[in-house]
């Protein structure tokens, strides 16, 4: 197994703002997260209040509030949260991509606020990507200068390059780097697959929501390195913004252990694009830039 080292880096950008560029927040019901058990650390509502702790403690200057639902009421609800707390500067909500009318709901749901979209395509049974509507949908995101979030996993990571190719050029990021099997030492395929889906300009990636996908707690940043230096080899830093998943990483760590993991990493590897990974790309993808 051959694992990349991070390329020396000389990438660097002005500024200094820290953002946070993907977190959630909801209201807990049991019957809308399936896929949190009883008792969870999770298993509870996090709202702005919790947030805003979260950021202060890392000096975090704002945020981009990420769909957990797949409902209309959710970009509703994100909305609602971010008229409370002004550190949220954008949304990534969520709209029925498979729509016929997809153009009007755009338009009904639109805020200057919700800058892009999300789907659990990971949720989905079937070669999801491929679908006609779905795809449909993507490509009117793109011509509107809407940006997408693509949540899949390391299973549906051989699909990205066609879809790719059928729904871009636009604003699309891949989250969390398709979940590699860190927990199980894991990396063929996905280190193949991530460099074909690269190859696409345009396609840029969060380095996010990779300790849940390594051994909750007992992780060790010796672990998780590898796959980050990887997304690094395959993106370079001007295609890399950093997330913190929270309250999902709660499963695996703290929200001060997710920025240390990635900040002590960029500090080592890249430390003159630091200021672009950790604020500035997230600024400029998500339209938010001066």
């Amino acid at each position: 197994m051959v694992r990349h080292v991070a390329a020396p880096c000389d990438y660097a950008i002005e500024g200094s703002m820290l953002v946070d560029a993907h977190h959630h927040l909801w209201h807990y019901v049991a019957d809308r997260f399936d896929w949190v058990s009883p008792g969870e650390a999770i298993a509870r509502d996090f709202d702005v209040d919790d947030l805003r702790l979260c950021l202060e403690s890392q000096g975090i200057d704002h945020c981009i509030a990420v769909q957990t639902h797949q409902m209309t009421e959710e970009s509703r609800f994100l909305i609602a949260c971010a008229d409370q707390m002004p550190e949220i500067i954008a949304i990534v909500g969520w709209i029925d991509l498979r729509s016929d009318q997809i153009d009007l709901l755009l338009d009904q749901a639109a805020d200057p606020r919700l800058v892009g979209y999300r789907h659990v395509v990971e949720g989905e049974a079937g070669d999801f990507l491929t679908e006609t509507a779905f795809r449909r949908g993507i490509r009117t995101l793109m011509a509107r200068d809407l940006s997408y979030d693509i949540l899949i996993n390391r299973h549906q990571l051989p699909s990205l390059p066609d879809f790719l190719d059928a729904v871009g050029p636009g604003r699309l990021v891949l989250d969390h780097g398709a979940k590699p099997d860190i927990r199980g030492g894991g990396w063929e395929p996905w280190a193949a697959d991530l460099l074909a889906a690269a190859r696409f300009p345009y396609l840029h990636c969060k380095l996010s929501g990779l300790v849940t996908e390594a051994d909750a707690y007992v992780w060790q940043a010796a672990q998780i390195e590898p796959y980050l230096a990887h997304l690094l080899t395959a993106f370079g830093p001007e295609r890399l913004m950093w997330g913190s998943d929270w309250p999902v990483c709660l499963r695996a760590a703290s929200y001060e252990a997710v920025f240390r993991l990635v900040s002590d990493f960029v500090d080592r590897h890249c430390p003159q694009a630091r200021t672009a990974i950790f604020g500035a790309n997230a600024m400029r993808f998500y339209r938010k830039a001066p």
